[in-house]
């Protein structure tokens, strides 16, 4: 799964990487459910694109609530084009939901030691996301903008931790990614799936990141 994850990188250098301009933010160590992320999507007018920030845990427009959300910030990439909080999405507005590492714990009797997942140049990536808009059942005027993030089975030294991991889109992928058309199944078999995840390697991290109310540097200070 994908339950936290970090986004460090400045906005000036979010424009240069993806071409847009980006809500303003400050650099995030422990990004967690039902807060906000920043992702890259699909422009309102089905052409171009746009830095937006959204609210982790997707709420379907039809959903009575909000709390769905809580149970939605993960889809399994296997069974996402089948399930129906998720199948409108995924045929329309898919995103990029940007980071530059997640975290993953081992567990060892009462203790849990969290990992780093990064790439060993700390470079920015973007994770497979999809996006709602949901109104309410009033029909609110400002609607609240969610979304999840895809997983995939886990492989190689990420499987020794948990057995899912988030889908990473290479940049050679985005452009099919975020293309505002349906993508067939065997292009969804191709894109939502390890391949791409190889050099992403494992830190651990201090334990001040097991609390969400932790946000700061230190929670990425490498373990002793």
């Amino acid at each position: 799964m994908c339950g936290r994850f970090t986004l460090r990188t400045s906005p000036q250098k979010l424009l240069g990487n993806f071409g847009v301009s980006f809500p303003e933010f400050i650099p995030r160590y422990n990004i967690a459910p039902t807060q906000l992320l920043l992702a890259l999507r699909t422009g309102a007018d089905g052409k171009g694109r746009e830095g937006a920030a959204l609210r982790w845990g997707l709420v379907p427009s039809w959903a009575k609530d909000v709390k769905i959300g809580t149970k939605s910030i993960n889809a399994r990439g296997e069974t996402v084009a089948e399930k129906p909080m998720f199948r409108a999405a995924l045929k329309r507005r898919r995103c990029l939901v940007l980071a530059d590492g997640y975290y993953e714990w081992r567990t060892t009797g009462k203790e849990k030691q969290p990992f780093h997942f990064r790439y060993e140049d700390q470079r920015t990536f973007a994770f497979a996301g999809l996006w709602e808009s949901w109104r309410g059942p009033e029909g609110n005027d400002h609607p609240l903008e969610t979304c999840t993030i895809i997983t995939t089975a886990a492989r190689g030294i990420a499987a020794t931790l948990h057995e899912r991991m988030p889908v990473i889109i290479p940049p050679s992928e985005y452009d099919l990614w975020m293309s505002p058309q349906p993508l067939v199944a065997e292009q969804l078999a191709v894109l939502l799936q390890p391949a791409h995840q190889d050099d992403v390697v494992p830190v651990a991290v201090s334990r001040l990141v097991n609390s969400v109310k932790n946000d700061r540097p230190e929670c990425l200070k490498e373990a002793v």
